[in-house]
């Protein structure tokens, strides 16, 4: 065996004795999320639900940028997957909006909001997912999210016409309706666009079943080589 081989070897066997080490340590993969939507759609009442699991009939309008963190587990196909959100809420008005494309950079996903009693908040979707596009990565994960569905009564936009408008983009999974006041889908939600940030960024090794970054060719656990991707759900 040649020096290079020897090195090679002990360097696997040394990343192997750590992660062994290590296992059991709880790794938080961190991860962006950015809310976007018209003004008074409920994006500060949607993570208030999310993250506080309260709700508040006189929620005062985000001013500029507001900012919540939440760690959130799923099932994945090994064991248990944790990630911490760091979820950014931007105020809906014109005069905010400047201020979008900057925090978009490194996003990793997006939830687009409207208002199911206001048809015009469904039309203004059109404009954030163009500044998105624009600004963010390729490859986000977009989730487009009907609000308030417990007015019934004062409803305005059809499940049909809703429909008809989601097919205009590329989203993530189907539309999400929720109602933050009953709490109704607000888990939900997110637990459907957490999977798909992991499938979009993250890998499993066959090996060591550790969770690293997809852009990587070797596990950063054990160093084995990437010859099929293997997803972590």
């Amino acid at each position: 065996m040649n020096k290079k081989l020897r090195q090679k070897s002990f360097n696997n066997i040394f990343l192997l004795i750590l992660h062994r080490f290590k296992k059991g340590v709880v790794k938080l993969l961190k991860y962006k999320i950015i809310i976007a939507g018209a003004k008074d759609v409920g994006k500060s009442s949607l993570i208030a639900r999310f993250c506080d699991n309260v709700f508040k009939e006189d929620m005062k309008a985000t001013i500029g940028v507001d900012f919540k963190r939440k760690n959130i587990t799923v099932r994945g196909a090994h064991g248990e997957i944790s990630l911490e959100l760091n979820i950014w809420d931007f105020a809906g008005e014109e005069k905010y909006r400047t201020l979008f494309p900057a925090y978009a950079h490194g996003a990793s996903a997006a939830f687009i909001l409207f208002d199911t009693t206001r048809r015009d908040t469904l039309k203004d979707v059109d404009n954030w997912v163009e500044i998105i596009d624009k600004n963010a990565y390729s490859n986000i994960v977009k989730q487009i999210i009907a609000t308030k569905i417990d007015l019934k009564g004062k409803r305005e936009v059809s499940k049909k016409e809703a429909e008809e408008f989601f097919k205009k983009y590329d989203w993530a999974t189907n539309i999400t309706s929720i109602s933050s006041k009953t709490g109704e889908n607000v888990e939900n939600a997110f637990i459907r666009v957490v999977k798909e940030i992991i499938k979009n960024n993250l890998q499993t090794c066959k090996s060591c079943e550790e969770i690293f970054n997809k852009k990587l060719k070797n596990c950063q656990y054990c160093g084995e080589k990437v010859e099929v991707e293997l997803s972590p759900l």
